[in-house]
């Protein structure tokens, strides 16, 4: 699986997620090396770093807020093959920097690159 130039918007979020639906993510992968950069809502800029392994996504995160807080952690995610080619990621997520953890789901907004 290549998620290399793939773009994902939030659908749903947990209540100790920041994330929202004004949130944009994008993949830049190498071999199994995979960087997401994200950002909106209360998100400036946010990073991912990690590795994927089938359709397991397991990376470290940091993200500068609104609020001028730098916040991280960590977290994995199951990849979803939806119907229509495209995908939809499970983020199980644990703050590193603040209390809490949860839930997020992103779905993709463009075709497939495989």
């Amino acid at each position: 699986m290549n998620l290399h130039g793939t773009s994902f918007q939030v659908s749903s979020t947990a209540a100790q997620g920041v994330v929202s639906s004004e949130t944009r993510l994008v993949f830049a992968q190498r071999g199994s090396k995979v960087l997401g950069r994200y950002s909106g809502g209360s998100i400036q800029r946010g990073y991912q770093v990690g590795n994927l392994v089938g359709t397991t996504l397991r990376f470290r995160y940091a993200q500068t807020e609104a609020s001028g807080h730098v916040h991280g952690g960590r977290s994995y995610c199951h990849i979803e093959h939806l119907r229509g080619g495209r995908l939809r990621l499970h983020e199980h997520f644990v703050w590193e920097t603040r209390l809490g953890s949860g839930t997020n789901t992103f779905d993709q907004t463009d075709s497939m690159r495989t």
